[in-house]
């Protein structure tokens, strides 16, 4: 493969934005664009304390257009609606231009999606889903903005959701509901950080409905299928990833729709497209979706696209079966699960600070 190979980047998740500094360096020459449907990409990590009045939005975002430049790649907003691994084709939306764009080598980095089940009456115009979260930044800002008086709904009780839910209390909403469709909050986490988290919850006047769905969503709240209804002027939906709906149509993908991957993380049968983050569902080593496995992929994606530009072996990726995971609990204090130990404290949501700025500051470089 020519040193001036074409290297789409399709989307702008944490393991692209990663890997194309590492990318750069070594392939002086290639033709890199970075295709994102957003003009920047938003930390996710550093939302909650955005909703808690913690941080301004600009320490979340990261601008594509200049991060692009300056690694003398070549940026394009459009959303990508398919991909021929065969023909090495990509069609997009909202390109402005004729045909679709063809590669030498591609990675897929679109991460998931977090909206109520289509068909869901009033879902579409009334829950505003916190994943992609470019997408519906500008419409959570505003509404986040003004909390007195206003109440808010937050519809999944995974890590997420409880975080967002206990950032809005914090934030100043008159009433905060949690709603979760299982028997308990955050099932993947022990029993020990589940009591954390609840006395969080109620601490902060969090209504906790377990066990419960929601039917239908208003303008002014939802019901749930227990016939209840519950106020919301904003109704937030982290109910889990859910893959965009035409991988399962062009890629190979597991039975949830997410794009199977390899060791290598190339998909399964392809030999020049790759896929990492949310998107990616690793065959060899199934893992919860997690921004820190995107993370860890980075270097290997970028060492393997190389890799296959000068025509040599990709090296595996072996995620690790443990991390840390830390609660932000809406004001400047977090809960933490690491190796089966539950930590807690002030200090730890100080040290998550300091992971995650310093995370941020790698973009500005």
């Amino acid at each position: 493969m020519p040193q001036t190979a074409r290297i789409l980047l399709l989307g702008a998740g944490h393991a692209h934005l990663l890997a194309l500094p590492p990318l750069r360096r070594a392939l002086p020459d290639a033709r890199i664009v970075l295709v994102d449907c957003d003009s920047h990409a938003t930390y996710s990590g550093m939302f909650p304390g955005h909703v808690a009045g913690h941080y301004p939005l600009d320490m979340l975002r990261v601008e594509l257009e200049p991060f692009a430049r300056r690694h003398k790649a070549q940026f394009l907003r459009a959303r990508v609606c398919g991909i021929d691994a065969a023909t090495r084709q990509v069609w997009l939306e909202g390109a402005g231009q004729d045909g679709p764009l063809t590669y030498d080598l591609a990675s897929l980095d679109i991460g998931s999606h977090s909206a109520l089940p289509e068909g869901l009456p009033g879902a579409a115009d009334h829950a505003v889903a916190l994943k992609p979260l470019g997408s519906s930044l500008a419409r959570l800002a505003v509404q986040v903005g003004d909390p007195a008086g206003r109440t808010a709904a937050v519809v999944g009780g995974g890590v997420a959701g409880v975080e967002i839910a206990l950032a809005l209390a914090h934030r100043g909403f008159a009433g905060v509901s949690l709603i979760e469709a299982g028997a308990c909050i955050v099932p993947a986490l022990g029993r020990r950080v589940r009591r954390r988290l609840e006395q969080a919850l109620h601490r902060a006047a969090v209504g906790l409905h377990l066990g419960r769905r929601v039917v239908e969503a208003t303008a002014a709240g939802v019901r749930l299928d227990t016939g209840d209804w519950i106020a919301s002027d904003l109704t937030l939906a982290a109910t889990g990833a859910r893959p965009q709906g035409w991988l399962a149509r062009d890629l190979p993908t597991d039975p949830a729709g997410f794009v199977r991957v390899g060791p290598g993380l190339l998909v399964e049968g392809c030999s020049t497209l790759f896929a990492a983050g949310d998107c990616a569902a690793m065959t060899h080593a199934p893992r919860p979706k997690a921004g820190v496995f995107a993370v860890r992929q980075a270097p290997v994606l970028a060492r393997n696209l190389v890799s296959c530009v000068q025509q040599r072996p990709v090296q595996h990726y072996l995620p690790q079966r443990d991390y840390l995971k830390i609660i932000s609990l809406g004001r400047k204090d977090a809960v933490a699960e690491w190796h089966g130990l539950t930590l807690h404290g002030r200090w730890l949501w100080r040290w998550k600070d300091r992971i995650d700025r310093r995370f941020m500051a790698q973009f500005d470089l």
